[in-house]
């Protein structure tokens, strides 16, 4: 077989192909990772970690229970690299009326689906969260979500889909998908190489659009900027994933186990910058980042950020994302969209997108995500 053949062509070295990679290579296929810069320089290493059940639609939901259920509580061991998983909760907060009664609806609507999820008047909201501000009258709790540390396992998931033999080779950006006879069987790169396989899986983030859009498929999604700030170590403050509502500017966080503090969000000054500015941190950037935490935490107001960084997520425009087999180019699958929330259902994701490519049935119903829902 030529080094440039494979059973499996993977577009894309962030969390969901390296984890494709290490769940394929369990199953015995050759693989070939392409990856244009880094591996893991993307939104997989440039998130804050959350590995939740709770708020998820229907159709992706099944993914994040299969994950939390069967597959992260002993990832670390399975990788042998410590990901720092905690199954500490998740806590949504709300500071008026109307945040309550939309969690309300949150909550009602997740305990149909069988989670375990509930209101927090303000005096339970601080009994375990002690340092939250005052202004908080409410919260909603899902103690079975939790947080893990993005990069970590990205890598890790590298680490060992290598040692099971699986190859990885940056400095290639695949431009498109190569066709015979009607049927995906490679891709091109910008370097003018060839990689064959006899599946083909684009995970490359919002650039799966454009390798996509070569065999005229189009998954209707837009570019959304996000920033994360990194809080020098405090004292053990605690243990879960904190949540900021979208409707009050978003924003979500945790300690790690150094005991520095992640906190990410949405830039809202997004449109104002330059497009060369889009790649890096501004300090209007980082302020309202740090402005935002510190109205739900007075606690962080003296706190140093030591650093940040920006990222780009790949918004879909119905908010969840497309996965699996692309039935109008047989042989093609793919994995992209994930609005934000991808990290948490990373390893369900890649271990259905394995089953796949080798044709059998996925452990988790996906049918939600496919493609064809934007088929007219």
């Amino acid at each position: 077989m030529s080094n440039q053949c494979a059973d499996v062509v993977i577009a894309g070295g962030g969390v969901m192909g390296n984890a494709t990679a290490y769940y394929l290579r369990k199953k015995g296929c050759s693989v070939i990772v392409l990856e244009e810069e880094m591996l893991g320089n993307g939104g997989s290493s440039r998130n804050g970690g959350g590995v939740r059940q709770s708020g998820r639609d229907n159709r992706e939901l099944p993914l994040a229970i299969y994950g939390i259920g069967n597959i992260w509580p002993h990832l670390s061991e399975e990788l042998g690299v410590d990901i720092e998983y905690h199954q500490a909760g998740n806590i949504k907060f709300a500071k008026d009326e109307r945040g309550v009664e939309f969690y309300k609806k949150v909550v009602e609507q997740n305990l149909k689906k069988g989670l375990e999820l509930r209101m927090l008047n303000q005096a339970e909201t601080r009994e375990i969260c002690p340092l939250v501000s005052d202004e908080i009258i409410a919260s909603c709790y899902c103690p079975s979500d939790g947080h893990a540390n993005a990069l970590m396992t990205t890598l890790a998931f590298y680490k060992r889909a290598r040692e099971l033999g699986a190859r990885f080779i940056t400095g290639e950006k695949v431009l498109s998908v190569k066709l015979h006879k009607g049927r995906a069987k490679g891709v091109i790169t910008s370097r003018g190489n060839v990689y064959e396989g006899d599946k083909i899986i684009i995970t490359a983030g919002y650039e799966s659009r454009a390798i996509l859009n070569s065999v005229h498929i189009d998954v209707p999604m837009r570019r959304k900027l996000i920033e994360v700030i990194i809080i020098e170590m405090q004292p053990k403050i605690f243990p879960m994933m904190i949540t900021i509502p979208d409707y009050d500017g978003g924003g979500y966080g945790h300690q790690t186990d150094h005991g520095s503090f992640v906190f990410g969000g949405h830039i809202p000054l997004e449109n104002y910058l330059r497009p060369e500015e889009k790649e890096v941190t501004q300090l209007i950037t980082t302020a309202s980042n740090c402005n935002q935490l510190v109205s739900y935490f007075p606690y962080f107001k003296d706190a140093k950020v030591i650093r940040s960084w920006s990222g780009w997520t790949d918004l879909c425009q119905d908010e969840v994302p497309v996965i699996g087999n692309i039935d109008e180019v047989p042989g093609l699958l793919t994995a992209c969209g994930f609005t934000g929330h991808g990290f948490g259902i990373s390893p369900a994701v890649a271990a259905c997108l394995s089953e796949l490519a080798v044709d059998k049935e996925p452990s988790v119903d996906i049918s939600g995500l496919s493609y064809s829902r934007f088929i007219m």
